[in-house]
Protein backbone atom coordinates (compact mmCIF):
# COMPACT_ATOMS: atom_id res chain seq x y z
CA UNK A 1 0.00 0.00 0.00
CA UNK A 2 1.46 3.36 -1.04
CA UNK A 3 0.97 5.99 1.65
CA UNK A 4 0.67 9.70 0.86
CA UNK A 5 1.07 12.57 3.35
CA UNK A 6 0.05 15.89 1.78
CA UNK A 7 0.73 19.33 3.19
CA UNK A 8 -2.28 20.71 5.04
CA UNK A 9 -4.03 23.62 3.32
CA UNK A 10 -6.56 24.67 5.97
CA UNK A 11 -6.01 28.20 7.30
CA UNK A 12 -3.04 28.27 9.70
CA UNK A 13 -2.99 24.48 10.01
CA UNK A 14 0.62 23.62 10.79
CA UNK A 15 0.24 19.99 11.87
CA UNK A 16 1.32 17.03 9.74
CA UNK A 17 -0.16 13.54 9.77
CA UNK A 18 3.02 11.66 10.79
CA UNK A 19 6.43 12.45 12.23
CA UNK A 20 9.61 11.26 10.47
CA UNK A 21 10.07 8.57 13.15
CA UNK A 22 6.63 7.16 12.34
CA UNK A 23 7.41 7.26 8.62
CA UNK A 24 10.63 5.33 9.26
CA UNK A 25 8.64 2.69 11.13
CA UNK A 26 6.32 2.22 8.15
CA UNK A 27 9.20 2.14 5.68
CA UNK A 28 10.91 -0.51 7.81
CA UNK A 29 7.72 -2.56 7.46
CA UNK A 30 8.14 -2.40 3.68
CA UNK A 31 5.65 0.37 2.99
CA UNK A 32 6.28 3.11 0.44
CA UNK A 33 5.63 6.60 1.82
CA UNK A 34 5.28 9.80 -0.22
CA UNK A 35 5.47 13.14 1.59
CA UNK A 36 4.68 16.47 -0.03
CA UNK A 37 7.46 19.04 0.14
CA UNK A 38 7.16 21.20 3.25
CA UNK A 39 4.42 19.08 4.83
CA UNK A 40 6.17 18.90 8.19
CA UNK A 41 7.87 22.29 8.34
CA UNK A 42 5.10 23.93 10.36
CA UNK A 43 5.62 21.30 13.07
CA UNK A 44 9.39 21.61 12.95
CA UNK A 45 10.01 18.48 10.86
CA UNK A 46 12.16 19.20 7.82
CA UNK A 47 12.02 17.54 4.40
CA UNK A 48 15.52 16.15 4.97
CA UNK A 49 14.27 14.28 8.05
CA UNK A 50 11.57 12.57 6.01
CA UNK A 51 14.08 11.69 3.30
CA UNK A 52 16.41 10.20 5.89
CA UNK A 53 13.46 8.21 7.24
CA UNK A 54 13.02 6.64 3.80
CA UNK A 55 10.16 8.72 2.41
CA UNK A 56 9.97 9.97 -1.17
CA UNK A 57 9.43 13.72 -1.39
CA UNK A 58 6.79 14.86 -3.87
CA UNK A 59 6.77 18.43 -5.18
CA UNK A 60 3.09 18.73 -6.06
CA UNK A 61 0.03 17.46 -4.21
CA UNK A 62 -1.70 16.23 -7.37
CA UNK A 63 1.25 13.91 -8.04
CA UNK A 64 1.03 12.58 -4.50
CA UNK A 65 -2.72 11.92 -4.75
CA UNK A 66 -2.25 10.23 -8.12
CA UNK A 67 0.39 7.83 -6.79
CA UNK A 68 -0.84 7.07 -3.26
CA UNK A 69 -3.66 4.81 -2.10
CA UNK A 70 -3.79 5.61 1.63
CA UNK A 71 -4.00 9.36 2.21
CA UNK A 72 -3.09 10.43 5.75
CA UNK A 73 -4.14 13.95 6.66
CA UNK A 74 -4.85 15.95 9.80
CA UNK A 75 -7.92 18.02 8.95
CA UNK A 76 -10.89 17.43 6.70
CA UNK A 77 -10.31 18.01 2.96
CA UNK A 78 -10.75 21.61 1.91
CA UNK A 79 -12.74 22.61 -1.21
CA UNK A 80 -9.57 22.93 -3.28
CA UNK A 81 -8.74 19.31 -2.44
CA UNK A 82 -12.12 17.74 -3.28
CA UNK A 83 -11.26 16.97 -6.90
CA UNK A 84 -8.09 15.11 -5.90
CA UNK A 85 -9.93 12.22 -4.27
CA UNK A 86 -10.88 9.19 -6.35
CA UNK A 87 -12.23 5.67 -5.93
CA UNK A 88 -8.79 4.11 -5.30
CA UNK A 89 -8.21 6.27 -2.22
CA UNK A 90 -8.56 5.46 1.46
CA UNK A 91 -8.63 8.70 3.44
CA UNK A 92 -7.74 8.65 7.15
CA UNK A 93 -8.12 12.01 8.91
CA UNK A 94 -10.30 14.08 11.23
CA UNK A 95 -13.49 14.38 9.17
CA UNK A 96 -16.35 15.84 11.28
CA UNK A 97 -18.71 15.22 8.36
CA UNK A 98 -21.86 16.04 10.34
CA UNK A 99 -20.81 19.68 10.10
CA UNK A 100 -20.49 19.77 6.28
CA UNK A 101 -22.91 18.38 3.73
CA UNK A 102 -20.73 19.81 0.96
CA UNK A 103 -17.71 17.74 2.01
CA UNK A 104 -19.86 14.65 2.58
CA UNK A 105 -21.25 14.87 -0.94
CA UNK A 106 -17.79 15.47 -2.42
CA UNK A 107 -16.44 12.32 -0.77
CA UNK A 108 -19.48 10.34 -1.89
CA UNK A 109 -18.95 11.50 -5.45
CA UNK A 110 -15.26 10.56 -5.35
CA UNK A 111 -16.04 6.92 -4.50
CA UNK A 112 -13.28 6.81 -1.87
CA UNK A 113 -13.31 5.22 1.57
CA UNK A 114 -13.15 7.90 4.27
CA UNK A 115 -12.26 6.93 7.84
CA UNK A 116 -12.64 9.47 10.64
CA UNK A 117 -9.90 9.68 13.26
CA UNK A 118 -12.46 10.96 15.75
CA UNK A 119 -14.61 7.82 15.49
CA UNK A 120 -11.95 5.09 15.49
CA UNK A 121 -12.27 3.09 18.71
CA UNK A 122 -10.02 0.82 20.72
CA UNK A 123 -10.99 -2.48 22.36
CA UNK A 124 -12.37 -0.61 25.38
CA UNK A 125 -14.70 1.57 23.33
CA UNK A 126 -12.57 4.69 23.79
CA UNK A 127 -11.67 7.11 20.99
CA UNK A 128 -7.86 7.19 21.27
CA UNK A 129 -7.13 9.43 18.25
CA UNK A 130 -9.75 11.97 19.28
CA UNK A 131 -8.61 12.16 22.90
CA UNK A 132 -5.24 13.94 22.54
CA UNK A 133 -6.66 16.70 20.34
CA UNK A 134 -9.61 17.10 22.73
CA UNK A 135 -7.17 17.55 25.60
CA UNK A 136 -5.15 20.11 23.69
CA UNK A 137 -8.22 22.05 22.57
CA UNK A 138 -9.70 21.95 26.06
CA UNK A 139 -6.53 23.22 27.71
CA UNK A 140 -6.08 25.95 25.13
CA UNK A 141 -9.72 27.06 25.27
CA UNK A 142 -9.29 28.60 28.71
CA UNK A 143 -6.11 30.48 27.88
CA UNK A 144 -7.74 31.71 24.66
CA UNK A 145 -10.81 32.82 26.60
CA UNK A 146 -8.65 34.57 29.19
CA UNK A 147 -6.90 36.47 26.39
CA UNK A 148 -10.14 37.73 24.85
CA UNK A 149 -11.46 38.79 28.26
CA UNK A 150 -8.74 41.44 28.27
CA UNK A 151 -10.08 44.94 27.68
CA UNK A 152 -7.73 45.56 24.76
CA UNK A 153 -9.34 42.58 23.01
CA UNK A 154 -12.81 43.96 23.64
CA UNK A 155 -13.55 41.79 26.68
CA UNK A 156 -14.88 42.59 30.13
CA UNK A 157 -11.44 43.26 31.56
CA UNK A 158 -11.67 40.34 33.98
CA UNK A 159 -8.67 38.40 35.33
CA UNK A 160 -9.80 34.81 35.71
CA UNK A 161 -7.69 34.22 38.80
CA UNK A 162 -8.75 37.41 40.52
CA UNK A 163 -6.55 38.99 43.24
CA UNK A 164 -6.87 39.21 47.04
CA UNK A 165 -10.03 41.12 47.83
CA UNK A 166 -11.46 40.69 44.31
CA UNK A 167 -13.45 37.64 43.26
CA UNK A 168 -12.12 35.51 40.40
CA UNK A 169 -13.66 35.29 36.97
CA UNK A 170 -16.48 32.84 36.40
CA UNK A 171 -15.98 30.04 33.89
CA UNK A 172 -18.83 27.78 32.75
CA UNK A 173 -17.89 24.60 30.91
CA UNK A 174 -20.57 22.72 28.98
CA UNK A 175 -19.46 19.09 28.83
CA UNK A 176 -17.24 16.93 31.00
CA UNK A 177 -15.47 14.65 28.52
CA UNK A 178 -12.00 15.10 27.06
CA UNK A 179 -12.40 18.78 26.20
CA UNK A 180 -14.42 19.67 29.29
CA UNK A 181 -12.20 17.91 31.80
CA UNK A 182 -9.07 19.43 30.27
CA UNK A 183 -10.63 22.90 30.29
CA UNK A 184 -11.59 22.35 33.92
CA UNK A 185 -7.99 21.48 34.82
CA UNK A 186 -6.64 24.72 33.37
CA UNK A 187 -9.47 26.94 34.69
CA UNK A 188 -9.02 25.57 38.21
CA UNK A 189 -5.27 26.00 37.93
CA UNK A 190 -5.74 29.63 36.96
CA UNK A 191 -7.86 30.21 40.06
CA UNK A 192 -11.18 30.81 38.31
CA UNK A 193 -14.59 30.05 39.78
CA UNK A 194 -15.53 27.01 37.68
CA UNK A 195 -18.91 25.45 36.97
CA UNK A 196 -19.11 22.27 34.89
CA UNK A 197 -22.45 21.26 33.37
CA UNK A 198 -22.93 17.77 31.96
CA UNK A 199 -25.34 14.87 31.57
CA UNK A 200 -22.70 12.39 32.74
CA UNK A 201 -22.87 11.97 36.51
CA UNK A 202 -19.85 9.68 36.63
CA UNK A 203 -17.68 12.30 34.95
CA UNK A 204 -19.03 15.04 37.22
CA UNK A 205 -18.28 12.88 40.26
CA UNK A 206 -14.73 12.35 39.05
CA UNK A 207 -14.19 16.10 38.60
CA UNK A 208 -15.48 16.80 42.11
CA UNK A 209 -13.10 14.20 43.49
CA UNK A 210 -10.17 15.66 41.54
CA UNK A 211 -10.91 19.25 42.57
CA UNK A 212 -12.74 19.08 45.91
CA UNK A 213 -14.32 22.39 46.80
CA UNK A 214 -12.93 24.06 43.68
CA UNK A 215 -15.53 23.07 41.09
CA UNK A 216 -19.31 23.39 41.08
CA UNK A 217 -20.98 20.62 39.08
CA UNK A 218 -24.50 20.70 37.68
CA UNK A 219 -26.57 18.19 35.73
CA UNK A 220 -27.47 19.68 32.38
CA UNK A 221 -30.94 21.25 32.23
CA UNK A 222 -32.09 24.30 30.27
CA UNK A 223 -32.74 26.22 33.51
CA UNK A 224 -29.37 25.25 35.02
CA UNK A 225 -27.54 26.27 31.84
CA UNK A 226 -29.37 29.59 31.75
CA UNK A 227 -28.62 30.42 35.40
CA UNK A 228 -24.91 29.67 35.02
CA UNK A 229 -24.35 31.24 31.61
CA UNK A 230 -25.97 34.54 32.61
CA UNK A 231 -23.33 34.95 35.34
CA UNK A 232 -20.37 33.75 33.29
CA UNK A 233 -17.37 35.73 32.11
CA UNK A 234 -16.22 32.81 29.95
CA UNK A 235 -18.27 29.95 28.50
CA UNK A 236 -16.52 26.90 27.00
CA UNK A 237 -18.57 24.73 24.63
CA UNK A 238 -17.20 21.21 25.11
CA UNK A 239 -20.12 19.03 24.04
CA UNK A 240 -19.43 15.90 21.99
CA UNK A 241 -21.65 13.24 20.45
CA UNK A 242 -19.24 11.13 18.34
CA UNK A 243 -19.98 11.57 14.65
CA UNK A 244 -23.09 13.69 15.21
CA UNK A 245 -23.99 17.34 15.54
CA UNK A 246 -24.05 18.46 19.17
CA UNK A 247 -27.25 19.89 20.61
CA UNK A 248 -27.58 23.68 20.63
CA UNK A 249 -27.49 24.18 24.40
CA UNK A 250 -27.25 27.98 24.31
CA UNK A 251 -29.96 29.59 22.17
CA UNK A 252 -29.60 33.00 20.56
CA UNK A 253 -32.05 34.46 23.08
CA UNK A 254 -29.73 33.46 25.94
CA UNK A 255 -26.63 34.90 24.25
CA UNK A 256 -28.47 38.21 24.00
CA UNK A 257 -28.76 38.31 27.80
CA UNK A 258 -25.14 37.40 28.61
CA UNK A 259 -22.80 39.88 30.27
CA UNK A 260 -21.43 42.50 27.84
CA UNK A 261 -17.84 41.68 26.92
CA UNK A 262 -18.12 38.06 28.04
CA UNK A 263 -16.53 35.38 25.87
CA UNK A 264 -17.74 32.14 24.29
CA UNK A 265 -15.16 29.60 23.08
CA UNK A 266 -17.17 26.95 21.22
CA UNK A 267 -14.76 24.03 20.84
CA UNK A 268 -17.66 21.94 19.51
CA UNK A 269 -17.82 24.09 16.38
CA UNK A 270 -15.95 21.46 14.33
CA UNK A 271 -19.06 19.29 14.65
CA UNK A 272 -21.49 22.20 14.19
CA UNK A 273 -21.27 23.96 17.56
CA UNK A 274 -23.35 23.89 20.75
CA UNK A 275 -24.18 27.62 20.70
CA UNK A 276 -26.79 28.88 18.24
CA UNK A 277 -24.80 32.00 17.38
CA UNK A 278 -21.48 30.30 16.58
CA UNK A 279 -20.15 29.59 13.12
CA UNK A 280 -16.68 28.38 12.15
CA UNK A 281 -13.88 30.94 12.11
CA UNK A 282 -10.18 30.72 11.27
CA UNK A 283 -6.94 31.48 13.05
CA UNK A 284 -6.53 34.42 10.65
CA UNK A 285 -9.87 35.91 11.76
CA UNK A 286 -10.81 34.03 14.95
CA UNK A 287 -13.47 36.14 16.68
CA UNK A 288 -16.65 38.08 16.05
CA UNK A 289 -19.28 39.71 18.27
CA UNK A 290 -22.96 38.94 18.64
CA UNK A 291 -24.96 41.03 21.17
CA UNK A 292 -21.63 42.37 22.55
CA UNK A 293 -20.49 38.80 23.36
CA UNK A 294 -17.16 37.76 21.85
CA UNK A 295 -17.34 34.45 19.97
CA UNK A 296 -14.20 32.37 19.31
CA UNK A 297 -15.05 29.45 17.03
CA UNK A 298 -11.88 28.21 15.33
CA UNK A 299 -12.38 24.62 14.24
CA UNK A 300 -8.71 23.58 14.39
CA UNK A 301 -7.48 24.98 17.70
CA UNK A 302 -4.57 22.47 18.06
CA UNK A 303 -3.16 23.68 14.74
CA UNK A 304 -1.43 26.59 16.49
CA UNK A 305 0.58 24.28 18.76
CA UNK A 306 1.62 21.96 15.93
CA UNK A 307 4.73 20.44 17.44
CA UNK A 308 2.90 19.15 20.49
CA UNK A 309 -0.21 18.25 18.49
CA UNK A 310 1.62 16.35 15.73
CA UNK A 311 3.55 14.26 18.24
CA UNK A 312 0.34 13.48 20.14
CA UNK A 313 -1.55 12.65 16.95
CA UNK A 314 1.16 10.30 15.72
CA UNK A 315 1.29 8.49 19.06
CA UNK A 316 -2.44 7.78 18.78
CA UNK A 317 -2.88 7.12 15.06
CA UNK A 318 0.19 5.02 14.20
CA UNK A 319 -1.09 1.75 15.78
CA UNK A 320 -4.24 1.98 13.63
CA UNK A 321 -2.22 2.80 10.51
CA UNK A 322 0.11 -0.15 11.12
CA UNK A 323 -2.80 -2.57 11.39
CA UNK A 324 -4.42 -1.07 8.30
CA UNK A 325 -1.36 -1.44 6.08
CA UNK A 326 -0.43 -4.87 7.45
CA UNK A 327 -3.81 -6.38 6.58
CA UNK A 328 -5.03 -4.20 3.72
CA UNK A 329 -8.19 -2.14 3.92
CA UNK A 330 -10.79 -4.90 3.46
CA UNK A 331 -9.29 -7.37 5.91
CA UNK A 332 -8.43 -4.62 8.41
CA UNK A 333 -12.05 -3.46 8.53
CA UNK A 334 -13.21 -7.04 9.11
CA UNK A 335 -10.65 -7.73 11.83
CA UNK A 336 -10.80 -4.33 13.55
CA UNK A 337 -14.34 -3.33 14.61
CA UNK A 338 -12.96 -0.14 16.16
CA UNK A 339 -11.41 0.92 12.87
CA UNK A 340 -14.56 -0.04 10.97
CA UNK A 341 -16.51 2.20 13.34
CA UNK A 342 -14.61 5.14 11.90
CA UNK A 343 -15.71 4.54 8.29
CA UNK A 344 -18.06 7.41 7.43
CA UNK A 345 -18.18 7.01 3.66
CA UNK A 346 -17.41 4.01 1.49
CA UNK A 347 -17.64 3.85 -2.29
CA UNK A 348 -20.48 6.31 -2.68
CA UNK A 349 -22.44 5.31 0.43
CA UNK A 350 -22.80 6.96 3.84
CA UNK A 351 -21.94 4.26 6.38
CA UNK A 352 -22.25 6.44 9.50
CA UNK A 353 -25.81 6.83 10.71
CA UNK A 354 -25.16 10.13 12.50
CA UNK A 355 -23.77 11.70 9.33
CA UNK A 356 -26.68 10.43 7.26
CA UNK A 357 -29.16 11.86 9.74
CA UNK A 358 -27.38 15.20 9.88
CA UNK A 359 -27.74 15.71 6.13
CA UNK A 360 -30.87 13.73 5.27
CA UNK A 361 -28.91 11.21 3.22
CA UNK A 362 -29.49 7.44 2.85
CA UNK A 363 -27.65 5.32 5.41
CA UNK A 364 -26.15 1.96 4.50
CA UNK A 365 -24.36 -0.02 7.24
CA UNK A 366 -20.83 -1.14 6.52
CA UNK A 367 -20.73 -4.72 5.23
Amino acid sequence: MVIGIPKEVKDNEFRVALTPHAVKHLVTMGQEVFVENGAGEGSGFLDQEYQEAGATLIAKSDELFHSAQLILKVKEPQPEEYSQFHAHHVLFTYLHLAASKELTEALLQSGCIAIAYEMAQDANGRFPILEPMSKIAGRMSVQIGAHYLEKQQGGRGVLLGGVPGVEPGRVVILGSGGVGSSATRIAVGMGAAVTVISIDLDQLTRLEELYPGRVVTRVSTPIGIEESVLQADLVIGAVLIPGARPPRLIPRSLVKRMLPGSVIVDVAVDQGGCVETTHPTTHSDPVYRVFDVIHYAVSNIPGIVPRTATLALTNASLPFIVRLVESGIDLALKREPGLANGVNVKQGKVTCQAVAQAHGLPFEPLD
